[in-house]
């Protein structure tokens, strides 16, 4: 009887030992489809901790969700990295229009963590997305979009909120809409594919049938006073200015400027950062996460 006891002892340590440690958890479904998948990195604390939400770029094409989580496990800021459909697999499956399947994703992989935050001991109020060129727009995307919780959904994790503690971003696409893109750079290009078109002419030439699904899926037209803090950063050219035809439009820091702009004009706390405008507090996406989600 005792060696039973013994032993039933020594497992319950054993788990709990084993409870204690920092999970690292690969591939987690959020979703029915392969690419619906998330990456946890679970900081070591004895509280919950933020988190950060990386969401990788590659066009909506291409890309993956590997990222290197120490600079924030180290301050005990956890990270949830994600995979999303893509585009053409949004065209397969007959998503109309097509971003909508990695910008919903993301919606949905972020509700899926507030719904483990208890499991894996997260403060679901401090999250604070990032990602470059498309996975910083879906950040953008999703830090100024209404809440897309559905409080009277049978699915608990469809009640859960989508809204952001605060984001920042690398070479974000801030904007959809390709008259207003062609304003700000004459020879910006990039993002017919979004909406299921074959160039950005096409995209011009049917913007009027478009213009819904643009103004549902542009960062910028979401943008509202009540928006979390937003950090901007940008590689490029020097002192980039509007009107100006920069080598990579796709990335350019103008597409931050005209962001800024706005988010000036509501209220939001704002920092830009591109090559001739750093900014000695946060000089990086990272460090701007780290401090802001440890405030």
């Amino acid at each position: 009887m005792k060696r039973v006891l013994s032993l039933a002892v020594l497992l319950v340590v054993g788990l709990s030992g084993r409870a204690e440690e920092p999970k690292t958890l690969l591939n987690v479904p959020y979703g029915k489809h392969p690419r619906q998948v998330l990456d946890f990195y679970q900081a070591k604390s004895d509280k919950p901790t933020p988190v950060v939400f990386y969401i990788h770029g590659g066009g909506w094409q291409a890309g993956d969700k590997k990222t290197n989580p120490k600079p924030f496990l180290d301050k005990g800021i956890s990270v949830v990295a994600i995979n999303y459909r893509y585009v053409k697999q949004g065209v397969e499956e007959k998503v109309v229009p097509p971003v909508k399947a990695p910008l919903e994703d993301a919606a949905r992989a972020l509700q899926f963590v507030r719904s483990k935050a208890k499991e894996w001991n997260l403060d679901k109020k401090r999250i604070g997305a990032t990602g470059g060129s498309a996975g910083g727009c879906s950040s953008l995307w999703l830090a100024f979009h209404d809440d897309m919780a559905d409080p009277s959904s049978s699915d608990p994790i469809a009640r859960e909120s989508t809204r952001l503690y605060c984001a920042a971003v690398n070479g974000a696409q801030t904007s959809l809409d390709p008259r207003e893109l062609r304003e700000w750079m004459p020879n910006y290009g990039y993002g017919a594919h979004a909406f299921g078109l074959p160039n950005f002419q096409s995209l011009i030439d049917n913007r009027e049938k478009v213009l819904k699904w643009i103004k549902e899926y542009s960062p910028i037209e979401h943008a509202t006073k009540d928006d979390p803090p937003i950090g901007l950063y940008y590689g490029g050219d020097k002192d980039a200015k509007v009107g100006d035809s920069p080598k990579d439009p796709t990335h350019s820091p103008i597409l931050g400027i005209k962001l800024q702009e706005k988010l000036k004009s509501l209220g939001v706390d704002v920092i830009l950062v591109y090559p001739g405008h750093p900014n000695s507090m946060y000089k990086n996406s990272t460090e701007y996460l780290i401090g802001h989600l440890l405030k």
